[in-house]
């Protein structure tokens, strides 16, 4: 059982293992670059597509995970100062906002995905394809919208309300 709990506990926070592992990519890929540059005097010309292809996934890779622990960007002092029923009501209209949003981006990146693959196009010095690049899209927003439901239903708060709560 406890193998099975630790298994599910890895696929439900694959989204932060993908992010990490491109964040360290990035990192390293970049202080070697810097290294190659100034120090050896032969930059590395394929490290920006490389980069840019990490910056992308970490960014759409940890979309989900932000929803799911309270760590996105929030105003919420606006939303703090009215009247509890107020706040009730736009937390429900938020909500829809979010959703609505979410599912725009969604329907886009389809498109734009289904775009980069019958064009073929792909980066100038390493050929990789853009569709591999921004197919995460996707995939990442669907798991936003889940990571939203889940949030609303646990009743995450950010850790700023936390905070606060605790004072």
């Amino acid at each position: 059982m406890k193998n099975k709990s630790a298994a599910l506990n890895i696929i439900f926070n694959l989204d932060i293992v993908v992010a990490s592992v491109s964040l360290v990519l990035l990192i390293i890929l970049t202080f070697g670059g810097v290294i190659m540059r100034y120090l050896v005097g032969r930059p590395l010309t394929w490290l920006e597509e490389v980069q840019l292809a990490c910056m992308v996934w970490i960014v759409f890779a940890a979309g989900g995970a932000a929803f799911r622990t309270g760590n996105h960007v929030a105003i919420e002092m606006v939303v703090d100062a009215m009247p509890k029923k107020a706040q009730k009501i736009m937390e429900y209209l938020i909500g829809v906002v979010v959703v609505l949003v979410l599912g725009y981006l969604f329907i886009q990146s389809i498109g734009f995905t289904k775009l980069f693959i019958s064009s073929g196009r792909s980066t100038s010095m390493l050929n990789i394809p853009y569709a591999l690049i921004y197919g995460v899209a996707p995939v990442s927003y669907i798991i936003m919208i889940g990571s939203y439901f889940y949030a609303c239903i646990r009743g995450v708060k950010s850790e700023v309300k936390v905070a606060m709560e605790n004072e």
